[in-house]
């Protein structure tokens, strides 16, 4: 079907209402085996997903077993990162070539046999080579779940399909550092790529005997765009490195990040250039003339900033201010993983009394209650003060993320899905990137500038400040002369931490804004109407 075909004539009368997908489709298509089929799929995306956070907490014990530099130890994440985001995009096409079963099946057994070579490593650069291989082989099972979900289902059955890929697609990052902390600390690191090996094996075997949703056009090949691949993989690997290493580095201060900006900005102009005159692109962007898709797209970017940033952001004050163990801090943040797993099947339920549109307005507007409430952070808070701001995230995660995926990719012809579903899922592994990026950032910069100004007002001219420091002294009088000193250092350490709690409650500000700014967008979607079953997935 041509973009023409899917927006409403000019002549036509005005018709906001959408249909979710394209008439005429039957329920015939939902069978038990294909549920099945789906269910495993799900489970592979799980494992993908999880991946990609289920180290963030044990990369010093990583570091340790492999003898590696700090700055070694960064690319077991960076090189799995940057190898993902290539592949999403691409499953599209090769699904198309190769059929659903064929491509998820080399994904799901890939990934768990790259999951065993990455336990196995000895040396640092084994581990980075096993990790790219991970992220790349893995990738093409999550836009490939995406996509089957609005293909093979009909109208009917989204609201239990729905909900199922919106928590898993939430809930695997979400529980990742907390999975991989609990690994580390019952096992070895080793565990953390090992506990894939029986799940794999079952998924890629299902995936082999179960899935028949459609048939490979092997004819795509023949104008295959190398070019495109390239410039591709250039634009967007290049900028994921960039985004992952940039604040640690200072940006373009650093050689390497500069060199990853500059090759990123000259292959992206390349790859628009080309997707937009090669015969045959790889990836169709013409898809984003379809409001509903655009803005689904917009939604999901800020939704990985969301997702990723406060999953990041949450263990950053637990470990540095609280100073809490990985497993104290996968306790207290598991109370966003619970709302979301109660939530999913009510907002499932809603998608089909209540318009979607509100249910996106609704949800962003819990993220911001949440981060606002989150941005009177002090230093003491512990489980209880932030209990609420997280049971706001878990909540409004659900009720967005499951009507955007709807009104994202549920208003195309299924011809287009497939290809439709890598862009969104890449855009919000992008929007995850670029959160965490300005994350740090932003708690670099406005820490340094917090410093400057408590320091203004911790001087010894101020009387509160002396009787502090004499009070420290005495209770560290058992050190004998070095206790004014021990009291000095002590005392620079509480102006530090409370720099780092400003800085994190600025960006807590700072994410309000963001999904507030979001709210009223959800009004350009077009309402879908109640329509037949999903189509098949040729």
């Amino acid at each position: 079907m041509s973009d023409a075909a899917a927006l409403p004539s000019r002549s036509a009368p005005a018709a906001p209402a959408r249909p979710m997908v394209q008439p005429g489709a039957s329920e015939a298509h939902f069978t038990t085996r294909r549920l099945a089929a789906f269910i495993f799929m799900v489970f592979g995306m799980f494992m993908a997903i999880l991946d990609i956070q289920i180290v963030s907490a044990s990369l010093s014990q990583i570091q340790a077993g492999l003898s590696a530099s700090s700055d070694e130890i960064t690319w077991v994440q960076t090189s799995y990162l940057i190898a993902e985001v290539v592949m999403i995009p691409l499953s599209g096409f090769l699904s198309r070539v190769v059929s659903t079963r064929v491509i998820f099946t080399i994904s799901a057994g890939g990934f768990t046999l790259m999951s065993f070579m990455c336990a196995q490593a000895n040396t640092i650069e084994q581990m980075i080579l096993w990790r790219a291989l991970q992220g790349f082989i893995g990738g093409g099972m999550i836009p490939t779940v995406f996509a089957s979900a609005f293909t093979i289902f009909p109208r009917s059955k989204q609201p239990l399909i729905g909900p199922i890929i919106g928590l898993v697609a939430t809930l695997a990052p979400t529980i990742g550092p907390t999975v991989g902390g609990y690994l580390t600390d019952l096992f070895s690191w080793h565990w953390l790529f090992l506990v894939n090996i029986v799940p794999g094996i079952i998924v890629t075997a299902a995936a082999w005997l179960l899935i028949d949703f459609d048939e490979p056009d092997w004819s795509l090949l023949t104008h295959f765009d190398y070019f495109g691949l390239l410039a591709m993989a250039g634009f967007l690997g290049a900028l994921e490195y960039a985004l992952e290493e940039g604040p640690s580095k200072d940006w373009l201060q650093s050689g390497p990040v500069t060199w990853a900006i500059v090759i990123s900005a000259t292959s992206g102009v390349a790859f628009f250039v080309r997707m937009f005159t090669a015969r045959q692109p790889i990836v169709d962007l013409t898809t984003f003339r379809d409001r509903n898709f655009w803005t689904g797209t917009v939604f999901g970017f800020v939704l990985g900033i969301g997702l990723y940033g406060l999953t990041y952001i949450y263990p950053v004050y637990l470990a540095v201010v609280r100073g809490y163990s990985s497993l104290m801090i996968g306790k207290t943040m598991f109370v966003t993983g619970v709302c979301m797993f109660l939530t999913a099947p009510f907002a499932g339920r809603l998608m089909t009394r209540i318009d979607a549109r509100v249910m996106i307005a609704v949800g962003f507007s819990l993220f911001a209650v949440g981060t606002y409430q989150a941005s009177f952070v002090t230093v003491d808070w512990d489980f209880w003060e932030l209990l609420w701001p997280q049971v706001f995230r878990g909540v409004g995660l659900m009720l967005s993320m499951v009507p955007i995926n709807f009104l994202a990719l549920g208003t195309l012809p299924p011809s287009k899905i497939k290809n439709a579903s890598g862009l969104y899922n890449l855009m919000r592994n992008l929007g995850g990137a670029v959160g965490l990026a300005l994350i740090n950032t932003m708690i670099d910069k406005r820490m340094d500038l917090h410093l400057e100004r408590l320091r203004e007002s911790v001087t010894w001219s101020r009387p509160v400040v002396t009787e502090s420091l004499a009070g420290m002294a005495a209770a560290l009088a058992d050190r004998g002369s070095d206790a004014e000193l021990a009291a000095t250092r002590q005392l620079a350490l509480i102006v530090r931490r409370q720099a780092e709690v400003l800085a994190i409650s600025d960006v807590f500000l700072a994410l309000t804004v963001i999904f507030l700014g979001c709210v009223s967008l959800a009004a350009l979607m077009h309402k879908p109407v109640a329509a037949g079953g999903g189509g098949g997935g040729h």
